[in-house]
Parts: C-alpha cells; sequence; structure tokens
C-alpha cells in the first residue's frame, strides 16, 4: 500500500513528508534567483544598521542571486523548525536555551539531502545553510510560502507564529515551486514596534541593530554604552520582547517540542541567580557548562559583561559580594560593569 502511495506522489511531495518526518514544523520549495530584498539589506548595511556586524556586508554577488553559492543549483528546500514560544520568558532568549540550532537543524538538513539522492538514484550537488553564508535565509522563505515579513523583521508564519528557526538546502534539481507569501498580515498593528524598551526600530520592518538588546548582549564585543545599560533590565541574552506581544504569537506560538531545545540546568533560577552564577565561571567551567550552546557566541567576557550588567539594574545588596570579586575579573571589560554595577546598586541603597 505505501509503495503504491509513493508511485502517485510527487517528488516534491514525498521530499516535504520526509522533512515533516525529521521533525521540522514548515516546509516549502522555490527556485533560485535574484532576491527582492538585497537592495534593502544592503541599504540596511549602509546606514550604518548592523553596527559591529562586518561579516554581514560579505559576499554580496553571491547574496543578490542565490543560484550563485552553489553552482548548478536551481531550487531552494526551506524548512522551518519550531523552539516553543509558550515558555515563560526570561533573563536569556528561548532560542537560545539549549543546544545551539545550527548543529540540529544542519544535521537533519543532511540527512534529508541524503534521502533525496537516494530518491533521484543519482548525486545531487547542495549544501545546507542556518543562519551561514551570504544567504537572505527570509527571503527565500517568504518565496517558499512560509510567511511574510513581520514590522519587527521577524518572518511571521500564520499557524506557529515566529518563534521558529529557518533553514535552507539549495540542491542542483529543478524542483516545482509553492507559491509566495504574499500578503501581510500585520495591518495597523505596531505592538512589536511599541514594546522595544530600547527604541531600536527606526521604522516598520527596519531595526537598528546597535540598539537591540540582542545585538547588545550578542554580537557587540566591546562595553555596553552607558546609557543603554539600564534599558537591558534583567537580560542576560538576547531578547523576546517583539515577539512575546506579537498576536500571532500570542495566540499560535507553540509548547517546545524539541529535547534539543529545553533549557539546560545552569539556566535555571531568576535573572540574579543566572547572573551570579556566570560571574563565577572560569574559562573552563564556562566551555563545559556551554559546550554546544549558541550562548558560546558571546564568550565567557560577553556573559559576564552582560552578567554584570543585569546585576545593575535588578540586584540587591545581598549581590554585591559577587561583583566585588568581578572587580578582580582578568577581563577589564568585566570588571568595568561590575564596578558600574556596584554605582547601581549604592545609589539605590541611598
Amino acid at each position: 500500500m505505501i509503495a503504491q502511495i509513493a508511485e502517485v506522489l510527487s517528488l516534491e511531495q514525498l521530499l516535504k513528508a520526509q522533512a515533516y518526518g525529521l521533525g521540522f514544523d514548515l516546509v516549502g520549495i522555490t527556485s533560485l534567483g535574484p532576491m527582492e530584498t538585497a537592495d534593502t539589506f544592503d541599504s540596511w548595511i549602509e546606514h550604518g544598521y548592523a553596527g559591529e556586524m562586518d561579516y554581514l556586508a560579505r559576499g554580496a554577488e553571491k547574496r543578490r542571486d542565490s543560484r550563485l553559492p552553489v553552482a548548478g543549483a536551481t531550487s531552494a528546500i526551506v524548512v522551518g523548525l519550531s523552539y516553543g514560544g509558550r515558555e515563560p520568558s526570561g533573563p536569556v532568549a528561548r532560542y537560545a536555551r539549549g543546544d545551539d540550532y545550527h548543529d540540529v537543524m544542519t544535521a537533519r538538513l543532511d540527512e534529508l539531502h541524503r534521502w533525496l539522492e537516494l530518491e533521484v538514484c543519482r548525486s545531487v550537488c547542495g549544501k545546507a545553510y542556518v543562519d551561514t553564508g551570504p544567504i537572505l535565509e527570509r527571503d527565500l522563505a517568504r518565496r517558499a510560502g512560509l510567511g511574510w515579513f513581520g514590522k519587527n523583521t521577524n518572518l511571521i508564519n500564520p499557524g506557529i507564529g515566529s518563534f521558529f528557526f529557518i533553514g535552507v538546502l539549495l540542491v542542483e534539481l529543478d524542483l516545482v515551486s509553492d507559491a509566495p507569501f504574499d500578503a501581510d498580515r500585520c495591518g495597523s498593528c505596531t505592538r512589536c514596534l511599541d514594546a522595544c524598551p530600547t527604541d531600536a526600530f527606526a521604522g516598520p520592518g527596519v531595526l537598528n541593530a546597535t540598539k537591540c538588546i540582542s545585538y547588545l548582549t550578542i554580537e557587540a564585543k566591546g562595553a555596553i554604552p552607558p546609557e543603554q545599560r539600564a534599558l537591558i533590565g534583567d537580560l542576560i541574552y538576547g531578547c523576546d520582547i517583539c515577539q512575546d506581544v506579537c498576536p500571532w504569537n500570542v495566540r499560535f506560538s507553540r509548547d517546545v517540542r524539541e529535547d534539543a531545545f529545553r533549557p539546560r540546568d545552569v539556566l535555571n533560577g531568576d535573572a540574579r541567580a543566572i547572573a551570579r552564577r556566570i560571574l563565577s565561571m572560569d574559562d573552563d567551567s564556562f566551555r563545559g557548562d556551554f559546550k554546544g550552546s549558541p550562548m558560546k557566541r558571546a564568550k565567557r567576557r560577553g556573559l559576564a559583561r552582560n552578567a554584570a550588567t543585569v546585576l545593575g539594574n535588578v540586584g540587591t545588596a545581598d549581590d554585591t559580594a559577587t561583583l566585588i570579586a568581578a572587580l578582580d575579573d582578568p577581563e577589564p571589560l568585566v570588571a568595568e560593569h561590575a564596578a558600574w554595577a556596584l554605582e547601581r546598586i549604592e545609589s539605590k541603597n541611598r
């Protein structure tokens, strides 16, 4: 019976079934070619909105035409993988609480690639991209029918909201494309823009990353500007605020289904407890606790900087001992933010 069903299904239908079987929540197909948002992306970089993320400007020619990154590739299989959204918000953004999504998704896309080669009985040139390489994943995802660009710049799907990762498998195979998602279902809603504590949006769909808490706590390598430290509040790594308030997430986001994305033990407790734990780590304990975690991107010095900032915002006199010890941190960046935090706590107790 299964063989008979397979005979009447197209390769595209079988491919999608396989992708869902691998655990992906969304899958669509689109053809490769010139990217519609390339000019907008280049303009965004020219405005300085990328901040220190110089790597985003690399590979501009390939980014403009999605046929170029993989020689001979003509189609993109675009997938989405939910990482929850129903869990309480907290000091660490939901996407970063478990294992690194790059590893999880790339492994599954590679498996999908191997299945495809077996199905067509030949080698298929292709490559998986998950937030890597000169690929405008959101553009391909919209063209593959997975959703629309929200005013907070996230891709929003009408069935699961925006708490999902996007992955792309570029292949040298002519596949039938899905219809693009042409509708904009945000309407007049501006909740995401209004909720941002740092006023990081230059306008609908335009994020000034240099003001974004996710950028400040992850991508920025130096000191957090003093005028922005208090605005970070109790957020140690990343920020979900603009997604939390989105009506599509309020209604359609899901519970975490992937065990790989469940929070690590090191992230148990409130912001103060996590911040104290991070500030007590040396390089070895940091590597051990965050092995295979996306939070490694900030490195120990970045996380400790963030932790000190958070204690300055929400800490009490009970946290001063931790901060005083951090004044002797081998990283001057950490010591600087610990000193700032001590002054903040002291001023609150005057």
